[in-house]
């Protein structure tokens, strides 16, 4: 019975979720949904940033991060009932944090997979990072 409950929770729980892949492409700034680019300021000013994105650091120089505070910042940000996407460097932080955005807390997350380094777009709209 405690199986059918447990199962039952986690099939409604990934209803609500929502977990996509997609390049940086026009098709996704068309989309309007937030970007919320999770590297780190040394990194945002080597790029620049996508225009209109959300800058808010997830791991620091040293690769330490806290969970808890970036949901809390992120939440304060965005209105993370409705879809938003994910950017850094080459998508493989936040393939990891989009997964668990999306599977623990039922947000739903784009990952921009190959990050800014791979937009599919001749130019794509970056901005220098103040």
């Amino acid at each position: 019975m405690k199986k059918t409950i447990f199962v039952y929770l986690l099939l409604v729980s990934s209803l609500f979720a929502e977990l996509k892949n997609e390049a940086l492409s026009q098709k996704l700034l068309d989309s309007k949904i937030p970007i919320v680019d999770i590297r780190t300021p040394p990194e945002w000013k080597q790029t620049g940033i996508v225009k209109g994105s959300i800058t808010l650091m997830f791991f620091d120089e040293k690769g330490a991060y806290n969970l808890n505070n970036f949901i809390t910042e992120l939440n304060k940000k965005i209105d993370t009932s409705k879809p938003f996407a994910l950017i850094c460097r080459t998508g493989n932080r936040t393939k990891i944090l989009a997964a668990y955005l999306s599977g623990e807390l039922n947000y739903k997350v784009t990952n921009v997979f190959g990050g800014i380094m791979y937009p599919q777009m001749k130019n794509p709209p970056f901005v220098p990072y103040k």
